[in-house]
């Protein structure tokens, strides 16, 4: 679709929203960011890393990435409380090749830089991390930390200050902490942080699909009205198609 037909789609989908649903989608859009992504290496407690999913909603960053390389991600429904309808979740998990290397290679491609999290030396305090560039800030297990290689990728270390004797938090408790400090810094900052107007048409059909009933089937009955090609995203699985169409 180009930028006009999305337009169209979207005020099409507004119909079936009630007023209150589309000021409170309005508020949130205004206070989402992709200036800071997240991303999580190998976590093998699905918990947390849903946990961390509910966090990135909450604070308002759009983007969370999940290295798959020895671990299958699968969301923790009751912790993550919906909040993966709401953000845009990449999955990195390609056999036979090194996904964190593909991921945080195409990163630094789209302009972010590497920021890891740990206690090795040349660490910044994450008070003091230079927000002004776009970054994704990189989690890895509470056990062993990031992998060598993300450290070796890394543009920078950043730590959290910590005052007693266990040096560690949880790894939810990490990415809140930072995401926490680093969106007060950039609303309170002079940055260009705020979405552009394609991503936030991109992003506002998204979710008023994801706050209608059968928003799916909206869009396909909006495609076929105006001779669309139906993107395989919008497509129900079979029996529910079926029903539809009976």
């Amino acid at each position: 679709m180009n930028s006009t037909q999305k337009q169209d789609l979207v005020t099409y989908l507004s119909q079936f929203l009630t007023d209150n649903r589309l000021n409170l989608i309005d508020q949130v859009m205004n206070l989402r960011t992709r200036h800071i992504s997240v991303m999580l290496e190998n976590i093998y407690q699905p918990h947390n890393a849903s946990a961390v999913l509910r966090s990135a909603d909450c604070f308002g960053v759009q983007d969370v990435h999940i290295i798959e390389d020895t671990y299958e991600y699968r969301i923790n429904p009751d912790i993550a409380l919906g909040a993966w309808k709401w953000i845009s979740l990449h999955r990195h998990c390609e056999p036979e090749v090194n996904n964190t290397a593909g991921a945080l290679n195409q990163l630094r491609q789209d302009g972010y830089k590497i920021v890891a999290t740990t206690l090795r030396p040349n660490s910044v305090s994450i008070h003091d991390l230079d927000i002004s560039q776009k970054m994704v800030v990189c989690f890895g297990t509470e056990e062993h930390g990031l992998s060598p290689l993300a450290h070796d990728m890394a543009d920078q270390f950043v730590t959290i200050p910590m005052y007693g004797f266990t040096q560690s938090y949880n790894i939810s408790v990490s990415a809140a902490l930072c995401l926490f400090e680093l969106t007060k810094r950039l609303r309170d900052s002079e940055v260009n942080w705020q979405l552009s107007a394609e991503e936030r048409l991109d992003l506002l059909i998204d979710w008023y699909v994801g706050s209608a009933t059968k928003g799916n089937a909206l869009v396909r009955h909006f495609c076929r009205q105006n001779g669309l090609e139906i993107e395989e995203r919008w497509l129900d699985p079979p029996e529910e198609e079926e029903e539809e169409d009976a």
